[in-house]
């Protein structure tokens, strides 16, 4: 008996989407994915439940796109409450400790480049992170002690926005990795009055910034919109040169060969990504004056 047939359609492109606070990633793109009917989606970046803010989903072939848009600079807008710290360094989880202490705006000032640049962070035991085949998270829900090995991220700023008696409002400019609540509970330490993240929204994801943000409300409520708010699939690799090759040079990438690239405006090392007529062929690296593509796009030119 033959299996019944899917009557999702192919969708290709970006839906910058400003999640709100108490939806899981996995569940937005879902609801995404259902509103367009897509075969297929995934999100660049995993963003907590508590957390509000940009949550990039990419349809189809902009799949193929969301490492770079994950290896992107990402910034966040977050409030410390002073003199509490929990076990997930965040609202959602239990006291651990407590402070009467509480820091004035210039020993958090003076305090903060400790924390910029590229630092050694511990990342909070309730997190995505796997030890020995088991999500971090699933282990500390469970009551067992997870320890986690420190490591290197970089933190471009961190710039203290607003303070009172017991909370602080910040906001950071980070790479790859970096853990607000871990930045939050480090802060707080470090001042010795300990602290955890009660608000936290990310207002960059790489490329993309708080304008591009369209809510499941505003999408919701004018659903004949949809199509007209999805971003090109090259949108995800805005941050990456682009070479302009003619239809023959197309064919090549397609088949998986390399691309001699001509011109001064050419690349000479690194990634790039090869586009024909305004269409994404396929992206790669250039290596001795040629792209050679690791990823091709199936795009009609």
């Amino acid at each position: 008996m033959n299996a019944p047939r899917s009557n999702r359609v192919d969708v290709n492109g970006w839906f910058i989407l400003d999640k709100p606070v108490g939806m899981t990633s996995t569940h937005a793109v879902a609801r995404l994915k259902r509103i367009y009917n897509a075969k297929k989606a995934g999100h660049a970046g995993t963003l907590d439940p508590l957390a509000s803010g940009l949550l990039p989903i990419a349809f189809g072939e902009a799949t193929k796109t969301v490492p770079f848009v994950q290896d992107g600079e990402k910034a966040y807008r977050f409030t410390v409450r002073w003199g509490i710290e929990t076990d997930s360094d965040d609202s959602d989880g239990k006291v651990v400790q407590t402070s009467e202490r509480r820091p004035g705006p210039d020993q958090i000032v003076a305090a903060l480049p400790r924390f910029t640049g590229t630092i050694m962070q511990v990342p909070p035991a309730f997190s995505a992170i796997k030890v020995n085949g088991e999500r971090a998270y699933d282990m500390a829900r469970d009551g067992e002690v997870v320890e986690l090995a420190a490591r290197p991220i970089t933190i471009n700023s961190l710039d203290l926005v607003s303070c009172d008696d017991d909370e602080a409002v910040f906001e950071a400019r980070c790479g790859k990795g970096t853990y607000v609540r871990a930045i939050a509970r480090d802060l707080g330490r470090a001042l010795g009055c300990l602290g955890h993240v009660t608000a936290l929204r990310r207002t960059r994801v790489g490329p993309f910034s708080e304008m591009d943000g369209c809510s499941l409300a505003e999408l919701e409520a004018e659903p004949q919109t949809a199509f007209d708010l999805l971003r090109p699939v090259e949108a995800g690799l805005s941050e990456v040169p682009c070479v302009v090759v003619d239809r023959d040079g197309a064919a090549r990438l397609r088949r998986g060969q390399s691309l001699l690239l001509r011109g001064r405006d050419a690349p000479f090392e690194g990634s790039a990504y090869a586009s024909c007529g305004g269409v994404v062929v396929a992206f790669g690296v250039v290596e001795q004056g040629e792209l050679v593509p690791s990823r091709v796009f199936n795009l009609p030119i």
